[in-house]
């Protein structure tokens, strides 16, 4: 699973792809399809039916059985609220009344306003009874998550479902053990699933797209169910988790469910499969591709091969336009999980997802997987080209929201976009993600803003030009300081990417960048951010040349399935995880307006520098501007 506003855009830009080069694809949301199963009355009904069988005294699942009827009456009327089918529903929804509350409402006395006992009206007014009933459906929706992670499934999570059994993992042993464990409800619901769609398509091949860890157990069981069916079904594995976690594979028992897995983008080495599947192509001509040996083709039997057939990639300009047929756009929920201004975007509203180009223009960060081919590999596209596709994706689809899913969008691609869509007069709503460079001038912000831009996020990681010289941003505190301030002054929303706990950042520098984002919430320049700890992976700069920052790496033990994340020993010492706390209160508290005039070392427990905090950053930048 990853989001349930939105479909992944992986499946809807190969489904495209393949139909424009004649391929009969028809695609699929298990993810989504598996959680409106789970969370409805049916679906609750099984999960208490299991409770009374299994008997579960947590306190959460206690307070499920006590109020199961509310549960079993309101469910079905909360997801099509959430659906957008049901708006008026909000009003009984922010009653307090309507639906039933567990300890995920509990948080709502954070935010109590001791004179008038609003809980949210300090965050959505009086006037935000959408917003507000959202909110409370989506905390309403968590407490059955938690029921269904106490009651059915200890790794159940909306997002990140079963993360540890993939993430880094060494060894294929621990996901071998959870596929070969008795099935539970959610694994019986998502193979009824899987065996419903076979019946109703009968494929031949089945792709299964794993962006993210959090993706790979449920993966698996689509494959085993599959082939448990029919083992006749070609079954092929890639995707985001694929492209960085894998690339290094030798485990044969991977094999047992999938005949195939692909790195990078999937469109060439999907061309040179169908070739080889209908015989036209040798298997040794087989691109980026992975296959498990056999008598045929080599002489160690069962063993892992990478198969890498020198062709070009199939051209950005030539990749089509995603297809969301057989995606249901309208059962998607609109969520409101937190109160972040810009995470709010990912989880409320459905999104267009597209891309402005392939790959990074920048990719220099230090920090970043720029060896990869999905940042490595840059490649644009004419601005009229890509307006064609969203003027397209809005006719399918009649939304004009889109999310531009860029590491980071281009300015000049981005400028040229704009001009064209004025050109034609489209309407859109857009946002994405960029780097804080020179480029974005307040004169290029507001042609971006006339365009339909309502919100960009970027990396401002650190406040400290040492460190991001280190980082090789390839940007400076005070630039930053006046990108932010010139799209905040056209009315955009900006977020920015922080971190702490890159090599060599000392205490100080924790505090002097969190002394920079207090200046430039104060300022107003930017209305949003996120800590985010630094983590050193095998395919970044810092992974493969740490003694250029000055770390040393923890060597791995023998990996045979996925490698990414290592660990480091920084000189410093410094506990950074001690740090976090208190960086992201202060954070959740600047975005609301609270505590900017506090002392910046107050948020810190304790061992903080007591020398003077820099206050000159955001004034003397502003005052150059």
């Amino acid at each position: 699973m990853t989001q349930l506003n939105t479909p992944y855009p992986s499946t809807a830009y190969l489904t495209g792809f393949l139909r424009s080069r004649g391929v009969e694809a028809v695609q699929e949301d298990l993810a989504l399809a598996l959680v409106l199963k789970l969370l409805s009355s049916t679906g609750l009904k099984c999960i208490f039916e299991q409770i009374e069988v299994n008997p579960n005294s947590s306190p959460v699942v206690s307070k499920f059985c006590e109020q199961f009827d509310n549960y079993y009456a309101t469910i079905d009327r909360v997801i099509a609220f959430l659906q957008g089918r049901d708006p008026t529903l909000a009003h009984r929804i922010n009653s307090r009344m309507f639906l039933p509350e567990g300890a995920r409402f509990d948080a709502l006395n954070v935010y109590e306003d001791e004179d008038d006992g609003d809980s949210l009206g300090w965050a959505f007014g009086s006037l935000g009874v959408q917003d507000r009933a959202r909110h409370y459906a989506t905390l309403y929706l968590s407490d059955l998550a938690d029921v269904l992670r106490e009651a059915v499934d200890p790794r159940f999570e909306f997002v990140r479902y079963a993360e540890s059994l993939a993430a880094s993992q060494p060894t294929f042993d621990p996901l071998a053990e959870a596929l070969s464990a008795p099935m539970n409800l959610v694994d019986r619901t998502l193979q009824d699933l899987t065996l419903a769609a076979i019946t109703r398509h009968q494929p031949n091949l089945v792709l299964v797209s794993v962006p993210f860890p959090g993706n790979v157990y449920a993966a698996f069981r689509i494959a085993q169910t599959i082939k448990s069916k029919d083992p006749g079904i070609i079954t092929l594995l890639g995707g985001g988790f694929v492209n960085t976690e894998l690339r290094e594979i030798s485990e044969p028992r991977v094999f047992d469910y999938f005949d195939y897995i692909t790195l990078d983008d999937g469109e060439r080495p999907l061309l040179a499969l169908l070739e080889h599947l209908r015989g036209e192509r040798p298997r040794e001509q087989l691109v980026r591709t992975f296959v498990r040996g056999n008598e045929a083709t080599t002489n160690c039997i069962g063993a892992v091969h990478y198969v890498n057939h020198p062709e070009p990639d199939v051209p950005f300009a030539e990749v089509g336009t995603p297809i969301w047929d057989g995606l249901p756009i309208d059962q998607y929920l609109s969520t409101l999980d937190m109160l972040n201004p810009m995470h709010r975007l990912w989880s409320d509203g459905r999104w267009n997802k597209l891309t402005v180009a392939h790959g990074c223009y920048w990719k220099k960060c230090s920090f970043c997987d720029v060896t990869l081919d999905y940042i490595g590999r840059y490649d644009g596209v004419a601005a009229s080209t890509l307006v064609d596709r969203i003027e397209t994706i809005i006719q399918e689809t009649g939304q004009t929201g889109f999310h531009f899913v860029d590491e980071a969008a281009p300015p000049k691609a981005l400028k040229a976009m704009a001009q064209e869509l004025l050109r034609r007069n489209v309407t859109v709503s857009w946002w994405g993600n960029i780097r804080f460079e020179k480029s974005f001038t307040p004169e290029l912000c507001e042609l971006l803003a006339e365009s339909g831009c309502i919100a960009i996020s970027g990396g401002l990681e650190v406040a400290s030009d040492r460190l991001l010289k280190l980082m090789k941003k390839g940007v400076s505190v005070d630039q930053v300081a006046r990108v932010t301030r010139a799209f905040t002054d056209v009315g955009i929303l900006v977020h920015a990417y922080l971190m702490y706990g890159f090599p060599t950042q000392t205490v100080q520098d924790t505090v002097d960048a969190l002394e920079y984002v207090r200046q430039l919430f104060e300022e107003g320049c930017i209305q949003s951010g996120f800590f985010h700890r630094f983590t050193c992976t095998v395919h970044s700069p810092v992974g493969k040349n740490p003694e250029e920052y000055g770390i040393q790496l923890v060597p791995l033990s023998e990996v045979s399935f996925a490698k990414n994340d290592i660990d480091f020993i920084d000189p410093t010492g410094v506990n950074h995880d001690s740090l976090g706390v208190g960086l992201n209160k202060a954070l959740y508290n600047f975005m609301h307006g609270v505590g900017l005039d506090a002392d910046i070392r107050s948020w810190f427990e304790d061992n903080v520098p007591r020398s003077k905090v820099r206050r000159d950053y955001i004034a003397r930048a502003l005052c150059d501007q």
